[in-house]
């Protein structure tokens, strides 16, 4: 769940980003996970929109579906945030890695947090099944 005040917009990276709606200072935590369904259970399209939005956890193996603004975090290698397992926490939690400004993109480095690709991925398996393909997502650049 998102933290701190967003709004949505016209992304320069990739279609629609999420942005700042208020100053963030290092070190702000910005998204922490909220757990609590079972991606197989949902129809065929609410599986495509799913795979869209969500990742497989490096640490849990469990898949992480954001469903606030967070969705829109666009990847960057040079992020201004960063994705981390904390001690205490279940899942990732989302920090500023500096001063963050009204109107600027939150950028994220997905290889931070997504598991690696194996067989058992069923975010991969959706994409196959429906041929998705993004050129900015690092799940899909293999297709």
């Amino acid at each position: 769940m998102l933290m701190v005040k967003t709004k949505i917009g016209s992304s320069k990276i990739h279609g629609v980003g999420v942005f700042a709606d208020e100053f963030i200072p290092k070190g702000t935590v910005i998204w922490k996970f909220t757990p609590g369904f079972d991606i197989l259970s949902f129809p065929d399209l609410l599986q495509i929109y799913i795979y869209k939005y969500s990742w497989k956890s490096k640490k849990s193996k469990l898949y992480c579906f954001s469903s606030d603004n967070g969705k829109y975090f666009n990847h960057s290698k040079n992020s201004n945030t960063i994705s981390e397992h904390r001690d205490g926490e279940e899942e990732v939690t989302t920090t500023a890695v500096k001063d963050i400004q009204i109107g600027e993109e939150l950028t994220d480095n997905y290889s931070s947090f997504e598991a690696d690709s194996d067989d058992k991925n069923v975010l991969e398996e959706i994409a196959k099944k429906y041929a998705l393909v993004d050129e900015l997502d690092p799940r899909l650049k293999k297709h």
